[in-house]
């Protein structure tokens, strides 16, 4: 027996063809003797039907939020050349490194010629990148102060606080078959579809 998995108008993942796409209908087959459908295909207007296990859906993991508390910038040694070599570097004889775990190790790196011809872009690159958990945090209070005086707020604070929303959820949702929600969210996420 199957049970539809997805319903009509829900956003998913289509693995087999790296795209998102809408459930436009839900098809169940049925065969005589059989109170529940044998199959379940969906409908998501890209050209045949697909089964449940080729369709992901979103499923929020709060863990991959909470673990980027604590990166921080630091600066690690140049191997490739010698600070007199670099003298048109911002920081000379160095380049920047995020440490995204609690041990000095883990996280975002640039490799060396990349550096070398754009440093200024890279160093902001840098900067970004280590203050995304403080950007963040601070995105999560304004949706706080706003769903707590949501009447009292300003139009501009509610439009704000949807569209921080918006950014956080495309953060923390990751991609699961559905009935795999707890194995999902110990996996890496699926690219995003713009």
């Amino acid at each position: 027996m199957a049970r539809a998995q997805f319903q009509k108008g829900q956003k998913v993942w289509v693995e087999s063809v790296g795209a998102w796409a809408q459930v436009e209908s839900v098809q169940p087959v049925w065969a005589q003797g059989f109170n529940e459908p044998v199959r379940v295909t969906y409908d998501v207007g890209l050209g045949r039907e697909f089964q449940a296990h080729e369709l992901m859906s979103p499923v929020s993991n709060p863990a991959m939020l909470a673990a980027g508390r604590n990166w921080r910038l630091m600066r690690a040694r140049n191997k490739w050349q010698t600070p007199e070599e670099s003298l048109h570097h911002p920081y000379p004889g160095t380049y920047p490194v995020i440490v995204t775990d609690r041990a000095d190790w883990g996280g975002w790196r640039v490799p060396g010629a990349e550096y070398d011809r754009d440093p200024e872009h890279i160093e902001f690159q840098a900067r970004l990148i280590a203050s995304s958990p403080r950007l963040l945090a601070l995105a999560e209070r304004i949706i706080k102060e706003v769903d707590t005086a949501s009447d009292d707020a300003p139009p501009v604070m509610r439009e704000m606080a949807r569209e921080a929303k918006d950014i956080i959820k495309s953060i923390s949702e990751i991609m699961a078959v559905p009935g795999e929600v707890g194995e999902a969210s110990r996996t890496h996420p699926k690219p995003k579809a713009a």
